[in-house]
């Protein structure tokens, strides 16, 4: 009877290991790349804030504790705080947009950050997503 108990103990710890070493959904500098931005009705929670956090909002750069420039792209709220960095409907007027296609005083993110530049796929997906209203979807 014991040793049933212990093989039902096993079991359960067995289960949920598996469980949680299957669940990293985490999404890296190598991965992002690889998700398509669709052509219309761009998220922000699906598309846009995982390319941020991936490849802006990291230690050293927009994160909440250095915000470089004086921005945070960590959340919604601290992206579009200012309509000069993010004009909802008008992307050309958008400082983000000037910034991640080179149009601006730096081209973002800069050559020697730790990440790989943004992609055409990217980088229209952004334009899309501010051209769209720049909702918090």
């Amino acid at each position: 009877m014991k040793f049933n108990k212990v093989l039902i103990f096993l079991y359960f710890i067995f289960n949920i290991i598996i469980i949680v070493t299957s669940c990293d959904d985490t999404i890296t500098n190598q991965n992002i790349d690889e998700i398509v931005i669709p052509s219309k009705n761009v998220s922000y929670s699906q598309h846009i804030q995982p390319l941020f956090n991936v490849k802006c909002a990291t230690s050293g750069c927009h994160d909440d504790n250095t915000r470089a420039g004086d921005l945070s792209l960590t959340s919604y709220a601290n992206t579009t705080a200012s309509s000069l960095i993010v004009s909802p409907g008008l992307p050309d007027n958008s400082i983000l947009v000037w910034a991640i296609e080179g149009n601006g005083a730096k081209l973002m993110p800069p050559i020697e950050a730790p990440v790989t530049p943004l992609n055409d796929n990217q980088i229209q997906g952004i334009r899309t997503w501010i051209a769209e209203g720049a909702k918090n979807n």
